[in-house]
């Protein structure tokens, strides 16, 4: 690939006159598991909310493509169809739907189960419940990476809780990177656990 697969130059973004980002460049191969550590408020988060388009997180300068694509100028859902993703620090959860038709949503011919396995949750006991309060945060978070590992995207964004994920294992987080790596996507993982991050590439 002639150009890195995610290409940050210049980016900034400020919240109430503060400069959260400040003119980063950043670049992701393909294939390539990049680790981001650092304190909290030091804007890991921020940077991956506007990576991903959500409401209130554009940015003020700077240039984005993913994949030869200008990122900026495309809506959140056109940025997941062409193959980026984020695993968010406090999943949605989706009232009324249950498990296997959240991880084999537009995807019939999917098979849940292995992902489902991958992330520590037995498929029988979980693929015919129900995605609302009856699931803890971490129940929803490995169902969440579940979902990511059957996307197989181009770029996995994982934005790690403080807390980790749980408690899933560092074992588990790391066999889930190198299974979206093998699968032939990139990672950039955002972590607090530097165990996790000895992972990555960079």
């Amino acid at each position: 690939m002639p150009y890195p697969l995610l290409d940050i130059r210049n980016l900034t973004f400020d919240a109430d006159r503060h400069a959260i980002l400040d003119r980063l460049d950043l670049a992701i191969d393909s294939q390539e598991i990049h680790a981001l550590l650092g304190a909290n408020g030091s804007g890991k988060t921020t940077l991956a909310y506007v990576l991903m388009g959500c409401e209130g997180y554009a940015p003020s300068a700077g240039t984005v493509r993913f994949d030869g694509a200008d990122l900026l100028s495309m809506k959140m859902h056109e940025r997941a169809r062409l193959g980026l993703t984020l695993a968010w620090q406090e999943p949605a959860r989706f009232e009324g739907v249950t498990v296997r038709e959240y991880l084999t949503l537009g995807k019939a011919d999917c098979d849940p189960e292995p992902a489902l396995r991958q992330v520590g949750l037995a498929p029988d006991r979980y693929l015919s419940r129900r995605m609302d309060k009856a699931l803890s945060g971490g129940e929803r978070h490995r169902i969440e990476l579940a979902s990511v590992l059957s996307m197989k995207p181009k770029l996995a964004i994982l934005d790690e809780p403080a807390a980790g994920i749980d408690m899933l294992s560092i074992t588990h987080i790391i066999d889930i990177i190198r299974a979206l790596k093998a699968a032939g996507g990139s990672v950039l993982l955002i972590t607090h656990q530097e165990e996790v991050a000895l992972i990555a590439d960079r």
